[in-house]
């Protein structure tokens, strides 16, 4: 069985603002970096044993999954657990696998947090996951811009993708919803709307709309 996390305040001021209860809102993640194939200026690690962080080439900002994956050795084992049991199985494997673990009266699954989509079949299993749940709401970034696009082709009304900028396929962006991180100072001079909580992304996210965040979790030393 897949492990959904609860215990995390952004979700649970989610549950909050939907008036929801905290485990009717879930998130599921995969370890940070290992399985993000398309990142680039957040690119980093945290050791699977240890919880060192190592960051990438190209880092601007470190990705704050990372961060939280260090600190927290249990996020850090759900996470690689989550890999393990999905990874290397079929596309049919993996949908009977991720159906067979929702969570009992869930209504909002946020899909990696931490992590992304490792290969074509996994992101598929999650697209069929969400056609047999319609009564389930599945959200979140991907550094992917064709599972973006994709969903959006499906026009399913219950998953809902945005492309998170700093990644390899920057150049491909079109008229995709898009989330970039900036700096506090760096507010005043974006030209897109810009939330201060993570939590506060669901309703761009879920209208298809560009936003900003600020940068959040621990950074690197002597960076902005």
């Amino acid at each position: 069985m897949l492990k959904f996390s609860f215990e995390n305040s952004k979700l649970n001021k989610l549950a909050s603002y939907l008036n929801l209860r905290k485990n009717q809102v879930a998130g599921f993640d995969l370890p940070t970096g290992y399985t993000c194939k398309m990142a680039k200026d957040c690119k980093s690690f945290a050791n699977r044993k240890t919880g060192k962080i190592t960051d990438g080439p190209n880092i601007k900002f470190r990705c704050y999954a990372a961060g939280s994956e260090s600190r927290f050795p249990n996020s850090r084992l759900a996470h690689w657990h989550n890999y393990d049991t999905l990874h290397g199985k079929t596309y049919h494997e993996m949908v009977d696998i991720i159906n067979e673990s929702l969570p009992d009266n869930i209504k909002i699954v946020r899909i990696h947090s931490s992590g992304d989509y490792f290969n074509q079949d996994y992101f598929s299993a999650w697209c069929r996951v969400a056609y047999e749940h319609p009564e389930i709401t599945f959200f979140g970034y991907t550094k992917h811009i064709k599972y973006v696009r994709f969903v959006r082709e499906m026009n399913l009304p219950n998953f809902k993708l945005v492309y998170s900028l700093g990644g390899k396929e920057d150049d491909k962006v079109t008229d995709e919803p898009t989330i970039k991180v900036i700096t506090d100072a760096e507010i005043k001079n974006s030209n897109v709307a810009c939330v201060n909580h993570p939590a506060d992304d669901y309703d761009f996210i879920m209208a298809g709309e560009s936003f900003s965040i600020v940068v959040h979790g621990t950074q690197p030393k002597k960076s902005r």
